[in-house]
């Protein structure tokens, strides 16, 4: 029977992350479905989706990880996941929710937690914070591709979001 693992890993940013933490998934027959993998300051970050046959696969894999902790310095974490495809995912209506502001506590919080009320779901977030090259401030940018539920208007989200970039001082759009 096919499994489904998640795999996160991190360490220090250098050539052949990948390969490291890739190579362990081919050894043990397994497939790498899906991935999200980038720098965070100075640490390559991998977020994998991976399948695999065998009944001792887990055991493997967490083997092969803490030898990756010892050898390379590679923390990786795994997990097996009884898999099902979410409903909101099939149901729900897609959209791009775009922040961009100067950097501040509470923006992912204030922002996620009101799409969580609106049972709204986060399908990804991507944020980075850099430095204006005129004034040197800090400027924060977030993408979110969210799903509605049917039951949700975007324009009523549009209000709510609204009101949060205006407490915040930020500029949040829905497309």
């Amino acid at each position: 029977m096919e499994k489904k693992f998640i795999m996160t890993a991190f360490g220090k940013d250098r050539p052949g992350i990948v390969a490291d933490v890739s190579g362990i998934i081919y050894e043990n027959g397994c497939n790498l479905e899906d991935s999200q993998m980038g720098l965070l300051a100075d640490e390559f970050t991998l977020m994998l989706l991976l399948s695999g046959r065998g009944e001792e696969l887990e055991d493997m894999l967490q083997k092969e990880c803490r030898r990756l902790e010892k050898e390379k310095n590679i923390s990786v974490f795994i997990k097996e996941l009884d898999f099902h495809h979410p409903e909101y995912k099939e149901n729900g209506n897609r959209h791009t929710i775009s922040v961009e502001g100067i950097d501040q506590g509470g923006i992912v919080y204030k922002i996620s937690k009101f799409l969580s009320d609106q049972s709204i779901n986060i399908n990804r977030l991507t944020s980075q914070m850099k430095l204006s090259p005129e004034s040197g401030t800090a400027l924060y940018t977030m993408t979110m591709d969210v799903s509605f539920p049917e039951t949700v208007f975007v324009e009523s989200v549009e209000k709510g979001l609204e009101r949060i970039g205006d407490q915040l001082n930020v500029d949040i759009t829905v497309k």
